[in-house]
């Protein structure tokens, strides 16, 4: 049952729009894109609307809620100025996709603005930080193990775009699997701490 906090037309809504993203990326990207912490911060926070799942919007603001904040100044800061900042949003400047696959992509301006204000709403619960840990130590190997490394999905090939060369693979990944939790979650997880409690 949807409480007073969500009106009923944004889970229905957001819904409706997951209904158009899913068959379109499988189509154009394929089911390994899926894996992104995005995307399934995307489906999460859709779970989320429906259940009021406190803990699982933790989880997704401790995982991602940075980066994609990151990626909205990278977006909005390309778009004011013309400059690529940190070529997070580059591919939204292809002229090689169409405007309403990038449009779907917009879901990076509107997924951190729902966290915010549910975690407003909420609060931050603590225990998110392991349980994040937790699926991002089964996301990253089926990262490695089920999608191309020139895809580099949530970069455990290598930093950015490209797969790295300077280390082994499996080290680099190794290195990948502590660098999350250390130097994503653990910090967001104090800061909203900080904010929210």
């Amino acid at each position: 049952m949807i409480s007073q906090t969500i009106p009923l037309w944004l889970p229905i809504a957001y819904t409706l729009f997951l209904l158009v993203l899913v068959p379109v990326y499988w189509k154009h990207y394929g089911p390994g894109n899926f894996l992104w912490f995005s995307d399934v911060a995307l489906f999460s926070v859709g779970i989320v609307l429906w259940t009021e799942n406190h803990l699982l919007l933790s989880m997704m603001a401790v995982g991602v809620l940075g980066l994609e904040l990151v990626w909205n100044v990278d977006y909005f800061g390309r778009l004011l100025t013309g400059r690529d900042l940190l070529g997070l949003s580059d591919y939204m400047f292809h002229p090689d996709k169409s405007f309403f696959l990038r449009g779907l992509s917009l879901f990076h301006v509107f997924l951190p603005a729902i966290v915010i204000w549910l975690l407003i709403e909420w609060g931050y619960d603590t225990r998110a930080i392991w349980y994040q840990t937790a699926l991002a130590w089964i996301v990253l190997p089926l990262s490695y193990l089920l999608t191309d490394p020139k895809e580099n999905v949530n970069w455990v090939f290598g930093p950015g775009n490209e797969p790295q060369r300077a280390i082994p693979g499996g080290l680099y990944f190794a290195l990948a699997m502590l660098f999350f939790p250390l130097c994503i979650f653990l910090p967001s997880h104090f800061i909203l701490q900080w904010l929210f409690n």
